[in-house]
């Protein structure tokens, strides 16, 4: 891909603070203990205000939260990463942002994230889009708004990505943004195999003990015994891609949710992607698998680490800034 053919901003007004310009010290810190008292603290208004919603979708049910803003013309939906949920740091901070901003949110869980184990009996993957797209469907159906935007970080942002190229004539969206997306799950899984060890164990030990509350309510899934020998990503892959998704081998379950290549000619609305060229977890030379699209935008920054962008000492985020922008621009 040639990256000239699309359009790339250079954040020049993004620019953290010398000791936040460490694509660790943003990743790992954004979604650190300090950083949630503050973006909690900050959210405490509107918290105890969120509706929990259970959406049947096709015999699935899927858990969201809304906060709608009276006489809001847009209502934005986000969805949040791999292990992470509806309570994450980046899901409350940039709700609080948008909220300020007059739009209503709707905060999705994707299945087996958040306290949603007990809701179904599959396990949840990746290549699971259609739940997501009837829960997209449902919500926008539940709350009657103008306009309707979708915003996904890390791997929401590639379920964001794949409904914008694949949703139903039934799901309106006036833009899609992703936040560092997986644009190819082959190759984020190798930079967690090679990279920073500690990037791999977050992800081995949220799954790992994801995988143990699913058998609390589900004990019939029977792998129980499997899993106390599983202890890294490519082992716990290697048993679950072929005996709990509908494919055969890791190379072909990780390609069914891939975005590379010509997956995103079939944009139905414009499409944005904010990338940092730092991001430990997915590279951003990921980007150049794209293939360019009139309705797909990029934007690439120096420094934000992955879902990080934390412009200062007190915590806050450059996406609060920018993702209202993005929505309330005409």
């Amino acid at each position: 891909m040639d990256r000239a053919g699309f359009t790339d901003i250079t954040m020049k007004t993004f620019k953290p603070p010398v000791l936040l310009r460490n694509p660790h010290i943003q990743s790992i810190l954004s979604s650190a203990q300090p950083r949630k008292a503050v973006v909690r603290h900050r959210a405490r208004g509107w918290i105890k205000h969120s509706q929990r919603h259970l959406f049947d979708c096709n015999g699935i049910t899927m858990e969201a939260f809304s906060n709608i803003v009276s006489g809001a013309e847009r209502l934005c939906i986000l969805i949040h990463g791999w292990e992470g949920s509806a309570e994450s740091n980046y899901m409350l901070a940039s709700c609080t942002a948008m909220l300020q901003a007059g739009i209503s949110v709707v905060r999705l869980n994707l299945r087996d994230h958040g306290n949603t184990h007990h809701l179904n009996r599959e396990l949840f993957n990746s290549t699971r889009l259609e739940e997501v797209l009837l829960a997209q469907q449902a919500i926008q159906q539940a709350f009657n708004h103008q306009q309707y935007f979708l915003c996904g970080f890390s791997l929401g942002g590639n379920f964001a990505l794949r409904s914008a190229a694949d949703s139903s004539t039934g799901i309106s969206h006036q833009k899609v943004i992703a936040v560092c997306p997986v644009i190819s799950p082959y190759l984020t899984m190798q930079t967690l195999n090679t990279g920073p060890v500690i990037y791999h164990n977050y992800f081995a030990k949220k799954w790992k003990r994801s995988l143990q509350k699913k058998l609390i309510h589900h004990p019939a899934l029977g792998y129980q015994e499997t899993l106390k020998d599983l202890y890294t990503l490519d082992d716990m892959n290697a048993y679950f891609v072929p005996n709990h998704t509908d494919y055969d081998d890791c190379d072909s379950y990780l390609n069914g949710y891939s975005v590379e290549g010509s997956r995103l000619q079939t944009l139905h609305c414009d499409t944005h992607i904010i990338s940092s060229a730092d991001d430990p977890v997915i590279l951003s030379a990921h980007l150049d698998r794209l293939k360019q699209s009139d309705r797909l935008t990029v934007e690439l920054s120096q420094y934000g680490g992955h879902c990080g962008f934390l412009a200062n000492y007190k915590l806050n985020s450059w996406l609060d800034t920018r993702l209202p922008e993005l929505i309330s621009l005409r």
